[in-house]
This record gives C-alpha cells, sequence and structure tokens, in this order.
C-alpha cells in the first residue's frame, strides 16, 4: 500500500467537470490549484468542482516565473487570484477553510523566496502537511519549513503535445524509473506519502480522452491510497 495526497494544477479547464466527476466516483479526496485568468475563462466549471467537495488553493493570477518578476508584481499575482477565489467561494456558498499556495513551475522567486515565504506567514496561508515525506532531500531543500505546496512526483503529461514524441505510455513508464537519489521508483515506494501532481489541461485531453483516468487507475491498481490534504494551522 503507497500513500499520497493527490493535487491537481491549472483549474479551471473545460474537462474540469468531468476529472471530477472521475474523482468523486473513486471517493478520492484531492487539492486543486486554481490559475486564475483560467478560473476566469471557466468560472462554472470552477464552481461545480468547489461545489463537489474540492480544496481549492491560489496558483497565481497569470502564472508567470516567480523569478522573473519583482516582489510587488508576485504579491500582486497572488493578491489578484485571492480575490478571485474568495468570489468562487462566496458564489458556491462553501467556507473557505484554508489557502495553500503552489508556484507556477515550482520557481519560489529566486531572490524573493524569502521575502515571499515571509508574506505567506504574515497573511494567512496554509501549508499542507508533510510531516510523511520521509525524504531527506525534502528537508535538506528546506521544503519542510516553506509555506507553499511542493511535490514529490509530478507526472508530467503536460508534455504530450503534437510533436513532442510524449505518450501516455511515456508518461506511465515514470512511475516504474528508480528515482536516484532514493533508489526506488514511485510504485515501489511505501515509505510515508507522496504528494503527486496532474495538470487540468485540455490540451492533453484532446489528445488523450480520460488521461487522467488513465494515470490515476494505474495508480490505484499498483496499490495506491489516496489521503485527504491536511494542514498546518
Amino acid at each position: 500500500m503507497i500513500h499520497a495526497v493527490l493535487t491537481i494544477d491549472d483549474i479551471a479547464s473545460k474537462n474540469t467537470p468531468a476529472f471530477v466527476d472521475y474523482l468523486c466516483e473513486k471517493k478520492i479526496p484531492f487539492l486543486m490549484f486554481a490559475w486564475g485568468q483560467r478560473v476566469e475563462e471557466h468560472y462554472e466549471n470552477a464552481l461545480y468542482a468547489l461545489k463537489k467537495g474540492a480544496i481549492i488553493g491560489n496558483h497565481s493570477y497569470s502564472h508567470p516565473f516567480f523569478s522573473k518578476i519583482s516582489l510587488e508584481e508576485a504579491i500582486e499575482e497572488i493578491e489578484k487570484n485571492e480575490e478571485i477565489l474568495n468570489k468562487l467561494y462566496k458564489d458556491a456558498g462553501v467556507e473557505r477553510k484554508y489557502r495553500p499556495f503552489r508556484f507556477p513551475y515550482g520557481d519560489k522567486g529566486g531572490e524573493n523566496k524569502d521575502a515571499l515565504q515571509k508574506y505567506f506567514r504574515e497573511h494567512g496561508f496554509h501549508k499542507v502537511k508533510d510531516t510523511q515525506i520521509p525524504y531527506a532531500i525534502w528537508k535538506e531543500m528546506g521544503l519542510d519549513k516553506d509555506i507553499d505546496t511542493f511535490w514529490t512526483f509530478d507526472f508530467g503529461e503536460y508534455e504530450i503535445r503534437p510533436g513532442s514524441g510524449v505518450t501516455i505510455e511515456n508518461i506511465l513508464e515514470r512511475t516504474r524509473q528508480v528515482n536516484p537519489e532514493l533508489g526506488k521508483s514511485l510504485l515501489t515506494d511505501t515509505e510515508g506519502s507522496h504528494i503527486i501532481i496532474i495538470h487540468a489541461h485540455d490540451e492533453t485531453e484532446e489528445l488523450v480522452p480520460e488521461y487522467y483516468r488513465i494515470l490515476i487507475d494505474h495508480l490505484l491498481d499498483n496499490g495506491f491510497v489516496f489521503d485527504a490534504p491536511e494542514f498546518f494551522e
């Protein structure tokens, strides 16, 4: 049995309702990170996810590389999306208990990293509990202290694009590849728990219909159990 928390990046999208319905069908709890511009484009679909039990966190407004923008611009990205998410929760009639944040591309802001972590601490953002992650590298990178939500495994299925040569079979194979730092693959790692990323991208859906079902069923078939995310208060 392998435990994991499932996170879905870049909502909302056209395929968000179908994605959510699948997760509900499988009784999988899920944490979603919202790209503000896309929520504006697919607002009803983001509402649908929230009403179906999603926790929706902040993934910035325009999805920039945070190391390439100023601290002021970074805070504006965060706060502009906060306004959208506050309205979304209000319109859904759902209490907003938790405010997790994930940096686009895992880019923590370069020279502004410490200032951004301080901002998160001072403005009521929530850290996903990660005490179940056993890897030394997690602490070596300071991820156990950072407020934002990082990950232990990214499917990278967004690489499936016309002309890329990347197939769904390639993505499935990644779950079997041995991580040289850990000496094991995702499918053989029974210690602790993972934080896994998959993305809600219509471009992937067009090329591989229900790609999320293929990938998550693969993990379920290999003994994965998905746990509800918990947060430090």
